[in-house]
C-alpha cells in the first residue's frame, strides 16, 4: 500500500526549500558513500552540517568524498566503520567519541540486502541480520554519550532514525524473527533447508528490516529523557543494494523503481523537519509521513527476544 501511494503521490517536501539551515549541528550517515546515503550526505551538507560519513571501504569513501566536494564545495569526513564486524563498530564509534563530545543526528542507514546465505559477518551472523541490525544496535549504544550530550546542549533531543523497509513485512506467518536462522551451525543450515534456497534470502531481509523497527522501537521507549528515534521505509529506490538480484530483478527494478535522490527524503523529513512528537517510536513512509508498520512490530514480546538476543551477541566487544 505505502508503494502505491508513493506512486500515486508526488513529494511534497524537498529538501532545498524545507530543510532548515543545520550550521552548528553534527551528523553521522552509515552507508555514506553511495546510494541513499550518499545522497543523505549531500543534502546535509548543503544545509550546513558537519557531518561524518560512515563506510567500509577506505577507497569508495575517497571517492564519494571527491564526488561530494565536486556536488557541494563542501567537505565531509571518512569514519572507517565495517558493520558486519562488531570490532569495527567499536573503534569506530571510539574514533568518533575522540573527535566530538556530541551527536546530533544518527542516521542508521547502511545495510545489504538479500545476500546470499553463506555469507556471514565476522562474528559467523547471518550478513544482513549482522549488518543491518547488531551492527547498527551496537553503533547507537556506544553513542548514546555524545547523542545525550546533544540533548543537553540544545535543549531538544537527539534523533536516530533507522532507515527499514516495506521488506520488514517479509517474515513468515505468524512468525517472527527465527533466532535459529542468525547463526552459522547446524540449527542456521536446517533453517535454510526448510525454508528453501530461494525464499530464504528474502526471509532474512525480512527478519532484518523487522529488526530495525524493532530496535527503533526500543531506542524510542528506553532513552526518551535524550533521544527520539524512528524507522522508515525510504520507497523503491535505484541503489547499489540489491547487487545480488539476477539480471531479470535488476532490470525490473530500473522500470518500476524511483531514482536515487528521492531516496533520502522520507529519512530527511524526520530527521530535520517533522516534530520529536510525530516521530518517536514511528513508521514513516515515503514521502515524508508518518505510517504503520506490521502489527508484529509492535509486539512487545518478540522485541524484547530480539533485544536481549542481540546484547547476548555484543556482550563481549
Amino acid at each position: 500500500m505505502a508503494s502505491l501511494v508513493a506512486r500515486l503521490s508526488p513529494p511534497s517536501f524537498r529538501p532545498e526549500r524545507d530543510i532548515p539551515d543545520l550550521s552548528g549541528k553534527v551528523v553521522l550517515v552509515t552507508g555514506g558513500n553511495s546510494g541513499i546515503g550518499y545522497q543523505t550526505v549531500k543534502q546535509l551538507l548543503l544545509k550546513n552540517a558537519k557531518v561524518y560519513l560512515g563506510a567500509r571501504s577506505p577507497e569508495k569513501a575517497a571517492d564519494a568524498l571527491r564526488r561530494l566536494e565536486e556536488e557541494t564545495r563542501k567537505t565531509a569526513i571518512f569514519l572507517q566503520l565495517d558493520l558486519a564486524d562488531l570490532s569495527s563498530v567499536r573503534r569506530a564509534a571510539e574514533s568518533y567519541l575522540a573527535l566530538e563530545s556530541k551527536l546530533d543526528i544518527l542516521f542508521n542507514n547502511g545495510g545489504v540486502m538479500r545476500s546470499p546465505p553463506e555469507m556471514m559477518t565476522a562474528q559467523n551472523h547471518d550478513l544482513q541480520f549482522g549488518t543491518n541490525v547488531i551492527g547498527h544496535f551496537f553503533l547507537t549504544e556506544l553513542l548514546l554519550p555524545a547523542l545525550s550530550k546533544s540533548s543537553q546542549e540544545t535543549g531538544v533531543p537527539a534523533r536516530v532514525v533507522n532507515t527499514s523497509s516495506i521488506g520488514h513485512r517479509l517474515l513468515a506467518p505468524k512468525l517472527g524473527v527465527e533466532l535459529d536462522s542468525l547463526e552459522a551451525g547446524p540449527e542456521r543450515d536446517a533453517w535454510l533447508k526448510k525454508t528453501g534456497s530461494s525464499m530464504s534470502p528474502w526471509r532474512l531481509y525480512g527478519q532484518s528490516k523487522m529488526g530495525n523497527v524493532l530496535i527503533s522501537n526500543y531506542f524510542a521507549r528506553t532513552y526518551s529523557k535524550f533521544l527520539v528515534s524512528c524507522a522508515l521505509d525510504p520507497g523503491g529506490i535505484q541503489t547499489e543494494l540489491d547487487r545480488h538480484a539476477g539480471g531479470f530483478f535488476r532490470s525490473l527494478g530500473n522500470v518500476l523503481l524511483f531514482p536515487a535522490p528521492m531516496g533520502p527524503l522520507t529519512q530527511l523529513w524526520g530527521a530535520t523537519v517533522a516534530t520529536p512528537e510525530q516521530i518517536n517510536g514511528g513508521y514513516l513512509v515515503p514521502w515524508g509521513q508518518v505510517g504503520k508498520a506490521d502489527k508484529r512490530a509492535s509486539n512487545k514480546e518478540l522485541e524484547d527476544k530480539v533485544i536481549a538476543y542481540i546484547e547476548d551477541q555484543i556482550k563481549d566487544f
